[in-house]
């Protein structure tokens, strides 16, 4: 499976973009999606993840309420929307893919997916 970020720029503190990542083909019927970023000298992070079948979402505390993930089953796509973005948002963001159905305990776990796309650049100007 290959998948391809896009939708990322430069906005302002309190803007929004949608980002979208597109997978190659059609996922399994078990699998989890999950977008990372990762700013100028840090690790890769959590962001947000979901399950098929919409049975767990989570999302990392720093974006809780502010970023929504979805799916498009019809178009093997997974979208971010992101709002109220913050100068610490910016980074570059990845999603990624395992066609296991991960739990709670492992969901944010960088290591789990075994797909990962090219990332995308968002930066958030003060």
């Amino acid at each position: 499976v290959q998948l391809q970020a896009s939708g990322g720029g430069l906005v302002q503190t309190g803007g929004s973009l949608r980002l979208s990542c597109a997978a190659s083909e059609r996922t399994t019927s078990t699998y989890t999606i999950a977008w990372f970023r990762q700013g100028p000298g840090e690790d890769r992070s959590f962001v947000a993840a979901t399950r098929s079948g919409g049975s767990l979402t989570s999302y990392s505390d720093s974006v809780k309420g502010r970023f929504t993930i979805s799916r498009d089953c019809a178009k093997n796509t997974v979208y971010l929307q992101m709002n109220s973005l913050k100068p610490d948002d910016t980074a570059v963001y990845f999603c990624a893919y395992t066609t296991r159905g991960l739990i709670l305990t492992t969901i944010k776990r960088r290591t789990e997916y075994n797909y990962w796309g090219q990332g995308t650049q968002v930066t958030v100007s003060s």
